[in-house]
């Protein structure tokens, strides 16, 4: 079988990455010289991004110039892969709304705007429920924070586990609604249905003449290996379940500049 990427050295090997505080800083753009350092990458392997936020964000952060970035990418995966490119073509999408039902969803909502209101933090701004395609992104604080007070939450939640808190409670609530919470980024979490976590994009990596169904290693998938490199990668964090997934090898990161030194030392990249 012909393989399709056998320009690169490593033609059977995929590197995945989460977005924020892997390939750049939080809500922020990649910078020029990772960028520069991805497409030496892709001429070793087959790469691939698989972020939590809806498409518009994650091209805020990783597009540099006039090219769209879906095709500086083989793969491109957005929340959690529910909208997902492969070689520049979209393909089919799922939907949050048609798998939970809008009776389930307004109860959810109501719970959410409701107990945020009685939460006591430093400041609180605005879009606490982001409403996305395939999952709902819910923020205490609200998405329209800026940089400066994104971080000072993030400090603040490490002492008072607001979010943690937050999602004990929906989970009490809402035990048969089938959904999982995952704490990602620095303010937010994303609420999804079970099995739609960041694994969800590797059903789309899957390589002619392999099946993804009951697919236990990389091999299974048409691949020599699958590296995941994410820095929320703990119990409970929303790179998680793809890190420990059996099928990839996963790379725990601090920061874009850790992802770099890791690709330069897996890769032998200058």
């Amino acid at each position: 079988m012909v393989n399709q990427y056998s320009d690169r050295a490593h033609p059977r090997t995929l590197c995945l990455f989460d977005v924020d505080g892997t390939l750049s800083l939080a809500r922020q753009t990649i910078t020029p010289e990772f960028h520069a350092l991805l497409a030496k990458l892709r001429t070793q392997c087959v790469i691939g991004v698989v972020g939590g936020s809806d498409l518009k964000k994650v091209r805020e952060q990783l597009q540099i110039g006039s090219k769209d970035f879906t095709s500086e990418f083989d793969y491109v995966f957005a929340e959690n892969g529910l909208t997902a490119f492969k070689d520049g073509t979209q393909l089919d999408s799922q939907s949050f709304i048609g798998w939970l039902g809008e009776e389930k969803y307004k109860k959810l909502a109501r719970f959410c705007l409701r107990y945020i209101s009685e939460l006591e933090l430093p400041v609180m701004r605005g879009t606490f429920i982001e409403f996305r395609n395939g999952m709902i992104n819910v923020s205490p604080i609200g998405r329209n924070a800026s940089i400066d007070e994104r971080i000072a939450f993030e400090q603040y939640d490490k002492t008072h586990n607001i979010r943690s808190t937050f999602v004990s409670a929906l989970k009490a609530q809402f035990p048969d609604y089938g959904l999982t919470y995952s704490i990602g980024g620095q303010i937010s979490f994303d609420v999804f249905p079970c099995g739609w976590d960041k694994t969800y994009a590797l059903r789309n990596v899957c390589l002619p003449g392999f099946s993804v169904e009951a697919s236990k290693t990389a091999s299974d998938l048409g691949w020599d290996a699958i590296h995941f490199f994410g820095d929320k990668t703990y119990k409970g964090g929303n790179d998680n379940e793809i890190f420990e997934d059996p099928r990839t090898e996963g790379h725990t990161v601090t920061n874009p500049q850790d992802t770099m030194a890791q690709l330069k030392a897996l890769f032998d990249l200058a």
